[in-house]
């Protein structure tokens, strides 16, 4: 109980520099909050097996922290001296879990992405409190878009006090410190950066680039049979009549996730090319990334992709036709279900195995939720509470894999309404946010407010939310963030531009 109210003395700072404007006390609030939170998760875990080997040997914990402290010193000083260094680094390391053996078992952390994190708070700190630069935080916006920002904040307080009835109080308090207090200081550190022409290119370059490193690794996997890890996948692929790969992903369906986003965002970029060898680039890639996701067999990958490229059309061509096809599409699938055996009429049993047993986890995800309908079971607790209340110990899967679901479960219906409200506030700013003309980005596209910005961040994260929707994963997913933060910058730039 002390650490989960640790958590939510931690969750107020967290939340005020969501919600406040660039500053020195900022800057100082976002290596803080960094600190304590995986403070919290060490002392958290001081008793696991996990940290045993680091309790037992001060000198390995000093080296480690040592070590990442270098580095981050390092990068920061990089980061001041090159500034589009930083987000280039996030592209880069956005997806990458590195397995990291402690204590006789294996934790799969973002490292990487958190070392970027802690260098780009220690640059901010230095820009702010050493040089004395002014601010860089973006001007708010209107309308349902200016929420987002709170209901950001909100969200991380909420969820810390969740930890407090939580039934798996440390899991809480671990997604707590993993992902929501640095997702979120990633997201200041971003909005703080200028996103213009060069920015954004710069960040496709990379994210291209490693899209296809890890289409190389993926190809390589799906020829050989043999994957990099997660052992779980490793012996699924041995009774499945197809072979999934997850590249260097842990999971085939976040694999598959981050394939649809990078397929969107090049169809946008080819939609408004108007030279022709960019544009054979760009098709020839898109085939070698369409190909690269039919080895992932992720069903939620594909209803993202629909859903990312359906914006593209939209914005690219017509709403009208667009919203056409998707109905037309809709009716075959509905054709496909009832000739296909009566799947239309939602019998588990039949429906189930489609789903890779995601049927059940959804019912039983929602016979969980409405056993404590008002707060839920609390942060991180959807598998021990699924285990005890629906399924047994011995369920094979206990994450409903159905982000809705999960956060129905475990926040009950006040945590629903902050995440409907968040999706709403992050829809309007991607749709009505972008309406005047950005500068450093050329012209842009014009869309039917008169808007001129780059449809891809808008495409790619309409492709993410059906994607957390259809499988899991949102604001424990830093893309997520990484997309409102561009977007909300890019939109506070119209909105200042048109003011002027």
């Amino acid at each position: 109980m002390i650490l989960a109210l640790f958590a939510v003395a931690v969750s107020l700072p967290v939340a005020a520099v969501l919600v406040t404007g660039s500053s020195r006390n900022r800057s100082v609030a976002l290596v803080v909050v960094l600190a304590l939170a995986f403070g919290l998760v060490f002392v958290d875990q001081w008793d696991s097996d996990r940290v045993q080997s680091l309790r037992e040997s001060p000198s390995l914990l000093a080296a480690g922290i040592g070590g990442g402290l270098a580095i981050c010193l390092a990068l920061a000083a990089a980061f001041r001296r090159w500034p589009l260094l930083f987000p280039a680094l996030v592209v880069a390391t956005l997806p990458f879990r590195v397995p990291i053996q402690v204590g006789g078992e294996e934790a799969n952390l973002l490292l990487p992405l958190y070392l970027v994190i802690g260098a780009g708070a220690l640059a901010s700190l230095h820009r702010h409190v050493v040089s004395g630069d002014g601010p860089r935080d973006p001007s708010g916006l209107d309308g349902i878009a200016r929420w987002l920002r709170p209901l950001l904040a909100v969200s991380v307080a909420l969820f810390a006090l969740a930890t407090l009835y939580s039934d798996d109080r440390s899991q809480g308090i671990q997604n707590f410190s993993f992902f929501f207090v640095p997702f979120a200081v990633l997201f200041v550190l971003l909005i703080e950066v200028e996103w213009n022409r060069r920015t954004l290119t710069v960040a496709f370059v990379v994210l291209l680039v490693q899209a296809f490193i890890c289409v190389l690794v993926g190809f390589v996997e799906y020829q050989t049979r043999q994957l990099l890890w997660n052992e779980a996948v490793i012996k699924t692929n041995e009774f499945h009549v197809y072979f999934r790969v997850n590249s260097l992903f842990w999971d085939p369906n976040i694999y598959g996730r981050y394939l649809a986003v990078v397929i969107t965002v090049v169809a946008a970029v080819l939609a408004w090319v108007r030279r022709p060898g960019p544009a054979v680039v760009a098709v020839i890639g898109l085939a070698v990334l369409w190909l690269a996701l039919i080895t992932t067999f992720s069903q939620s990958s594909f209803l993202a992709l629909i859903a990312g490229l359906a914006v593209v059309a939209a914005l690219g061509f017509s709403l009208r036709f667009t919203l056409a096809g998707l109905a037309g599409l809709a009716l075959a699938g509905i054709l496909f279900l009832v000739f296909a055996g009566g799947l239309v009429k939602l019998d588990p049993d039949r429906l189930n195995p489609q789903t890779g047993g995601r049927a059940n986890l959804v019912s039983g995800g929602l016979e969980l939720a409405a056993k404590r309908p008002l707060l839920g079971y609390g942060s991180g607790s959807f598998s021990v509470s699924f285990q005890r209340e629906i399924a047994g110990p011995r369920a094979p899967v206990t994450e409903s894999h159905t982000e809705p679901v999960t956060i129905a479960a475990e926040g009950g219906l006040v945590g629903l309404a902050v995440y409907i409200a968040l999706l709403v506030s992050a829809v309007a700013m991607f749709v009505t946010g972008f309406r005047g003309v950005m500068p450093g980005l050329g012209g842009g596209v014009a869309d039917r407010s008169g808007a001129r910005a780059p449809p891809a961040a808008r495409a790619a994260v309409f492709a993410i939310f059906v994607h957390t929707i259809a499988y899991a994963g949102f604001l424990d997913d830093p893309a997520v963030w990484v997309l409102m933060a561009v977007g909300y910058s890019l939109a506070c730039q119209c909105r200042a531009t048109s003011a002027a």
